[in-house]
């Protein structure tokens, strides 16, 4: 695919947290509307041609029904032809990715992405996340997503010195950028002192060192790059995409100091968009946990093997840093609602593409950000967005 083929001209979402007072249709309609209002020369709902909704609800509630037919109604567009996606956390990151193919194919010149997900209602008590990363009856018991992570985090303590310090030093960072954020769910700065003394989780990862669970939703509008004149004078180019996928269950992999999936996925991004990560201007990845976020920086190749915690403790991924990592907040403090959060991720790249994220802003040398969501039972799907201001 060219990548200057499709072009996202709209984007918008609705703040994360607690929203207790909307249902999942009126959280979608929000984002709708938000994607709508942001389009600079104006957009009618009848132009879209298609939708595809990301969602985890059908695991998550056991509705498997829900989204492909229940979010067009909700938003006015009964009637288009809709689809749902879902594939673990980067459900919203492969819609956008399917959607990108469907217009670039020529099958439809304007598309809907849209990502939604209620998280908060109900308790994790009740099996919610569990019953999403279910897998082997034995080998799999006892298994929370800490559990998943928490191995990866002490085999790079064990290999490369990284600290709980370094660990701490993410959270801090997304943190504060998510005060900054006004669609975060946590708007609060933390110390390095107070992530280190959080109840702890699953050693090494204690509780500020987790992503809450989150309700949210997100929407981008996806055009046929020959048409992007009609809504905006400031369109951003999807350059590339890649996804891959890893083996499912511990005992299985081949590292414990990276994730496989996500190297695969940034190599076939990178690829199609003609472009290495020494020219991406600021990523929003996966920070489920904040030793993700360190595989994440190596894995996309910001920093070698072993040196993302030095990184993030240097202030390298910092706003005003050498690459700026979680601009929004990432999903320690912006949150993460499954099916909207790579969406979502998406927006804070077009608003930076565009200089619209006011003091989250970043020099934008290059005009590319990468995007990047992995998950899945042991972080088996990875995909990863590179999207461009260069026409």
């Amino acid at each position: 695919m060219s990548w200057n083929r499709v072009a996202v001209v709209g984007a918008g979402l609705v703040k994360f947290g607690e929203l207790f007072d909307q249902s999942y249709e009126q959280m979608a309609a929000g984002a709708f509307r938000a994607a709508l209002e942001s389009v600079d020369k104006g957009f009618e709902p009848r132009q879209i041609d298609a939708a595809i909704v990301a969602t985890q609800r059908g695991t998550l509630w056991g509705q498997e029904g829900i989204g492909g037919n229940t979010v067009p109604s909700a938003i006015g567009l009964s009637g288009i032809p809709c689809t749902r996606v879902e594939n673990a956390c980067p459900s919203g990151s492969d819609a956008f990715r399917i959607g990108a193919m469907v217009v670039a194919s020529g099958v439809h010149d304007v598309v809907l992405v849209i990502g939604v997900e209620k998280m908060r209602d109900k308790s994790t008590e009740e099996g919610l996340l569990a019953r999403a990363a279910a897998g082997h009856p034995i080998y799999t018991r006892g298994e929370s997503a800490p559990v998943l992570f928490a191995p990866f985090a002490t085999r790079h303590m064990h290999e490369f010195g990284t600290t709980r310090e370094m660990l701490a030093s993410v959270a801090v960072k997304n943190h504060h950028n998510g005060k900054l954020d006004p669609y975060a769910h946590f708007q609060d700065e933390v110390t390095v002192e107070q992530v280190l003394k959080a109840p702890p989780v699953c050693h090494p990862l204690h509780l500020l060192d987790c992503c809450p669970q989150t309700d949210g939703a997100a929407a981008v509008l996806l055009v046929n790059a020959e048409r992007a004149g009609e809504f905006t004078d400031k369109p951003v180019y999807v350059a590339g995409f890649g996804v891959a996928t890893d083996h499912p269950y511990l005992h299985e992999k081949s590292t414990f100091v990276g994730l496989p999936a996500t190297t695969l996925a940034a190599e076939r991004a990178y690829a199609m968009a003609g472009v290495g990560p020494s020219e991406i201007d600021m990523a929003e990845v996966h920070d489920c946990f904040t030793i993700t976020e360190i595989l994440d920086i190596e894995d996309l190749g910001f920093c070698d093997k072993g040196k993302g915690g030095v990184l993030s403790i240097e202030g390298e991924t910092a706003i005003g840093g050498r690459i700026p990592v979680n601009t929004s907040g990432g999903l320690l403090a912006k949150g993460h609602p499954i099916g909207a959060t790579g969406v979502a991720q998406l927006t804070e790249c077009w608003w930076q593409l565009r200089g619209q994220a006011e003091d989250r802003q970043v020099e934008m040398r290059n005009g590319f950000a990468l995007q990047h969501n992995v998950g899945g039972r042991g972080s088996g799907v990875s995909v990863v967005n590179i999207l461009t201001n260069k026409a």
